[in-house]
């Protein structure tokens, strides 16, 4: 492997030198992420979307240790890789068994979600000609999967108000905890251990309430 997947990375306000417990708390707060995945597997009932998808969340917990430890770019991969593949499978049994879409079309529109997600970035960047994962902190990634929470949620009122109202109570839970994650960096000089275990801790319960949510989806 290229030398340079083993290069540091500081990206958040508690790691202050390249140890490995230089961040003990942005560490150990990926047990949330396990134990969302656990407690979603007794809520799933057999179900195995569900399922596959909490497997997903437990190597997001996995992932994120590594990162927050090892602290280089493999790892930072081991930390992204699994969130991604949460976002979008996700997305794609929400098509399915919230909406009714047929496996096809919901892998047609989860591919043209992925697009714009992946095309956000580079196109902001090109319109104000700055980098705008450096000015939130690599948190604009994530900005549509916030748009498509509020988006399936405000979608589904007319179709399971009870479900809707879950996945928009969720879409705010990780705009906080969105926010959390944005701040770290600017929050280094008032608050040295930062914000970033915030996230972790929030973002759990967001992927639990929303296997959850899935699990217990009644049209």
């Amino acid at each position: 492997m290229d030398a340079s997947w083993f290069e540091p990375v500081r990206a958040y306000c508690e790691r202050t030198d390249a140890g490995f417990w230089a961040e003990p708390v942005n560490a150990l707060t990926n047990a949330a992420f396990l134990l969302a995945a656990g407690l979603a597997v007794r809520r799933a009932r057999g179900d195995g979307p569900v399922l596959a998808l909490a497997a997903v969340v437990f190597v997001v917990g996995l992932g994120s240790f590594l990162f927050h430890t090892l602290a280089n770019r493999w790892s930072m991969l081991a930390d992204v890789i699994p969130i991604a593949v949460f976002i979008y499978g996700y997305f794609a049994l929400a098509m399915i068994r919230f909406f009714g879409l047929r496996p096809l079309v919901a892998t047609a529109v989860t591919l043209a979600f992925a697009a714009f997600s992946l095309g956000l970035t580079p196109g902001l960047d090109t319109l104000t000609g700055r980098s705008v994962a450096g000015l939130t902190n690599g948190s604009i990634d994530y900005v549509p999967a916030i748009l498509a929470l509020f988006g399936v949620g405000l979608a589904l009122l007319p179709r399971a108000p009870g479900t809707a109202r879950s996945v928009l109570v969720t879409a705010g839970i990780f705009l906080v905890s969105l926010t959390f994650r944005t701040v770290d960096v600017a929050s280094c000089g008032s608050l040295p251990l930062g914000t970033h275990f915030l996230w972790h801790v929030l973002n759990a319960a967001v992927l639990y309430r929303l296997l959850v949510a899935a699990a217990e989806f009644k049209a």
